[in-house]
């Protein structure tokens, strides 16, 4: 049997069990975060350990960690979120070096969780934000998602996904703006966009 093809195999068709995916929620449509916490959710509701890291996007005024923080104890106890940025939203125009020290320990936290083994998945949002500002390296990256333990499932989020982590992820999901509010001058708005 010609062993690429068994490889192939085994990459696309392996025991759910077993195995653990890499995911990236891309593009400049609204939802890339609302759509892995909805998968955190449901790992929760089936006991999964999970951990959500929030790069580059600090402050304690998001909807998501109300809710988070009202879970029942027995949700809880899977459940662990670290910030790792300030109080703001980061671009090019305003990244200071203390942006770069607060992703880089969110960062060796996600590498010293995975090393664990404690958690079956990884969240991190706006991670590839992170990676496009040259805030987390882009090879480090690629190494860490291709030496991941084999069941441990990973979600990137954010705009502007590297090529690169495009191509080592298992499932790619772009979401483009058809339509949005904004474009009538309507502003982010508490219980749907933060």
């Amino acid at each position: 049997m010609d062993k690429s093809k068994n490889n192939n195999e085994e990459l696309y068709n392996p025991s759910f069990g077993e195995r653990g995916y890499i995911q990236v929620y891309t593009g400049n449509g609204k939802g890339k975060t609302t759509a892995s916490l909805g998968l955190a959710m449901r790992a929760l509701g089936r006991g999964w350990n999970v951990l959500i890291v929030l790069f580059a996007k600090g402050g304690d005024d998001y909807g998501e960690l109300f809710s988070f923080r009202e879970l029942s104890p027995k949700l809880m106890k899977n459940l662990t979120i670290e910030q790792a940025g300030l109080n703001r939203i980061v671009y090019s125009s305003n990244l200071t070096d203390e942006d770069r020290r607060e992703v880089q320990k969110g960062w060796k936290f996600v590498q010293e969780a995975a090393k664990s083994r404690e958690y079956q998945l990884i969240i991190m949002d706006e991670v590839n934000i992170a990676i496009d500002l040259g805030l987390i390296d882009l090879k480090e990256m690629k190494n860490f998602l291709q030496n991941k333990p084999h069941e441990l499932e990973i979600v990137l989020t954010g705009r502007r996904a590297h090529p690169e982590i495009i191509k080592i992820a298992h499932l790619v999901s772009e979401i483009h703006p058809v339509k949005h509010y904004w474009d009538l001058g309507v502003t982010a708005r508490k219980g749907i966009e933060f």
